[in-house]
């Protein structure tokens, strides 16, 4: 059981908002893969809400579930084991804080950069005993993970209308070595005894916010309390599919798209009984990759709407700003609204 003092419950409490949590997505994009309509459809889905589900993705269940065992098992593990990940800076295990500007949230996290070094650095850390097992389970998910990604990539772009060799002009950023993608398993446990008193509340697990990267793709078990927020400004559940794999656009793709695309602004509450546990892809691009609308998309005469920068330069940004802030506002022409 968790044990909070008043002064920490208070915390929680500020961060709350009462919402309609029983309204959920009503059509739900959901992408077959295989479908030889899928191109179409997902540049569909990424206009009008920049999320939506894939099935058909060729990763394998087993794959799926040895990893979220291997996750659960990990949070289990007594604090100081854990903590020997390191203090998230960003990269490490963190718990309750989210990023240094102080930002809270009911979970506890591990978040690594997708090269196998540093998974079997970090893997090492925890369990310097027996590291393979954990270390395996994430190597090979983030395998398929980049994999994913990269397909889902190029069919957007085929979706755009890009042909021949630019086919691959998103996909290439994920590709390339230096691609700088990261890998999060989160954790948010059940509501605490001592919240249960507030009724009509709810409690944060990880606050409003859009991601940086290009896409994020995400896999969590079958506990409810992701969100996303609609063009309207309404907030809608996500129902939980922990089969499938919901993609998410990115920041830096609704630059790369001059908005055609917009990036979702998400957030996960706490459930009243069980733990939630999610597993996140964030396919980014290599640190001094300028990120500008993509010339093969854009139309005749049509102007940028934003100012080029590097992923380097928006990752800096990010990182000093707070979760809920319109990152992208910073990077908008003066001349120019959206």
């Amino acid at each position: 059981m968790v044990v909070l003092s008043q002064l920490a419950l208070n915390q929680f409490i500020n961060t709350c908002k009462p919402v309609n949590t029983k309204l959920f997505f009503p059509t739900i994009p959901t992408i077959d893969l295989t479908n030889p309509d899928a191109k179409s459809l997902i540049v569909k889905a990424c206009k009008e809400f920049g999320f939506f589900k894939v099935i058909n993705h060729g990763v394998p269940l087993q794959m799926i579930s040895q990893l979220e065992d291997e996750t659960s098992k990990f949070f289990s593990l007594p604090q100081f084991i854990k903590e020997a990940a390191g203090i998230p800076k960003p990269f490490g295990y963190g718990n309750k804080n989210i990023g240094p500007n102080g930002d809270v949230g009911w979970l506890e996290y591990l978040l690594l950069s997708a090269s196998p070094e540093f998974v079997s650095q970090i893997c090492h850390s925890i369990s310097p005993e027996d590291p393979d097992v954990f270390r395996y389970a994430i190597m090979n998910y983030i395998a398929k993970m980049k994999k994913l990604a990269v397909r889902v990539l190029e069919m957007m772009a085929e979706g755009l209308n890009v042909k021949g060799e630019d086919k691959n002009v998103l996909s290439k950023l994920i590709k390339k070595d230096e691609s700088d993608s990261y890998f999060r398993l989160n954790h948010y446990p059940p509501k605490p005894d001592a919240f249960e008193a507030l009724n009509g509340t709810n409690l944060v697990g990880f606050g409003e916010h859009t991601d940086p990267q290009i896409i994020s793709v995400l896999r969590s078990n079958n506990t409810a309390g992701f969100q996303i927020s609609l063009k309207n400004g309404n907030w809608v559940s996500v129902p939980p599919d922990d089969n499938s794999f919901f993609i998410l656009v990115g920041d830096s793709l609704q630059v790369m798209t001059n908005g055609r695309f917009k990036s979702v602004k998400h957030r996960v509450f706490a459930d009243n009984n069980r733990s939630r546990i999610s597993m996140i892809f964030f396919a980014g691009p290599p640190l001094h990759e300028k990120i500008a609308p993509l010339p093969c998309i854009m139309q005749h005469g049509e102007e940028s709407f934003y100012e080029e920068f590097t992923w380097y330069e928006y990752k800096k940004s990010a990182y000093k700003s707070r979760l809920s802030d319109n990152r992208l506002l910073r990077f908008v022409k003066r001349d120019r609204t959206r």
